[in-house]
């Protein structure tokens, strides 16, 4: 379980482009900007947060790591088109379903616009 999740950005309003456009894709409100200067977007009970590193250092994604949030297979495909047409860049193979030890998956991932990693994911009924 987890209480958010952050990732960090160079460009804090070219971020905001490409996050308002991809959680309106899934239902959730634009991102709120707090004094700092770091996005929240919260949604069906899970906070996202978009921060310029507070070590004044530029930001950098990692290397093996993912996001996923979880939706309908109709709002993955509409997630991954508002990312690509707000600076987001299609990873992986395109959105559809993937099984493999028993179970299926509705997967589409993105880079958002500082390569961090994303994945819209859909546990397909048995």
């Amino acid at each position: 379980m987890y209480s958010h999740m952050m990732v960090g950005s160079n460009d804090v309003d070219r971020s905001k482009k490409f996050y308002d456009a991809t959680f309106a894709a899934m239902g959730g409100q634009p991102g709120r900007q707090d004094d700092k200067g770091r996005l929240m977007y919260m949604h069906n009970g899970s906070i996202f947060m978009v921060t310029p590193p507070i070590d004044g250092q530029p930001a950098t994604h990692g290397n093996g790591c993912t996001i996923g949030f979880a939706m309908s297979p109709e709002q993955a495909d509409a997630w991954h088109q508002a990312g690509m047409d707000n600076g987001g860049t299609a990873i992986e193979d395109p959105p559809g379903v993937r099984s493999g030890g028993g179970v299926s998956l509705y997967l589409a991932y993105l880079r958002d616009p500082d390569g961090n990693k994303l994945c819209a994911l859909h546990r397909m009924p048995a």
